[in-house]
């Protein structure tokens, strides 16, 4: 499962040309690749990051209270709702992206990072929903009737009671949304016509050609695309793997 990954640093240390060629290990690395991803590819990488930092915020200020509404408040249907959002993860996406396409023509949102924001967060919403629902379902009743008892009212719950118990299902939620628009290909391709917006999922596939000679810059690209994802991944194991409400009742 590793090795392509290591093929992938060893391609991208190598000098320009077809990397069968390549040696199994880069003796004398060649840092030209990565000079040459900066340079075509920086801008991209920067669109990424915006556009998924972007969807990570949207997605999250949107799913925590709707999740917080469908798992503690006294409302009817919310067995239909939870349904509904489950069923919109089944909906193909190239079926949302053609459906936005047109009214991102009409809305004036092609080639623009809001709009991929938004066409991301299509996706990211209903997942941190799905997350923090458990999340906060899990949160001892107790809990929230002192905080209710001390005369909080509903929306000083959520702030100050429910919000800091779902650290770990925020944190979890929000790498798998900051994921998702970082690894996105069908909605950037499909709702940008020019480059004056292209995030670097886009930026790789143009660089793949019948004839191209740069697969040492193109894994520089992969290698330096990977990082961000890889990093978030690191630091936030301890949050993902840690309980919802660990020492909050003793």
């Amino acid at each position: 499962m590793l090795f392509p990954v290591y093929w992938m640093v060893n391609a991208s240390l190598q000098p320009a040309g077809n990397v069968l060629r390549a040696g199994w290990f880069p003796l004398h690395p060649d840092f030209s690749g990565y000079t040459t991803a900066l340079r075509d590819q920086g801008g991209s990488l920067v669109t990424s990051l915006v556009v998924a930092a972007g969807s990570v915020v949207l997605s999250l200020a949107l799913a925590a209270p709707a999740a917080y509404a469908l798992a503690r408040l006294p409302l009817r249907g919310t067995g239909v709702v939870v349904f509904g959002i489950l069923v919109t993860q089944m909906v193909p996406g190239i079926v949302v992206a053609n459906a936005l396409y047109g009214a991102y023509n009409d809305l004036g949102l092609l080639n623009s990072r809001l709009g991929l924001i938004l066409a991301d967060s299509t996706a990211g919403v209903p997942f941190a929903i799905i997350v923090l629902r458990a999340f906060m379902r899990s949160i001892p009743g107790e809990i929230i009737e002192a905080a209710r008892m001390d005369g909080a009212g509903r929306l000083r719950v959520f702030r100050s009671v429910v919000l800091p118990l779902s650290v770990n299902g925020l944190i979890t939620a929000g790498l798998f949304v900051f994921l998702f628009a970082w690894s996105d290909f069908l909605f950037a391709l499909t709702l940008n016509t020019t480059d004056a917006v292209r995030p670097v999922t886009v930026g790789l596939y143009q660089y793949i050609g019948a004839h191209t000679n740069q697969w040492n810059a193109l894994m520089a690209t992969a290698v330096l695309a990977s990082l961000p994802a890889s990093a978030l991944l690191v630091v936030a194991q301890r949050h993902i793997t840690a309980g919802a409400t660990g020492g909050a009742v003793k």
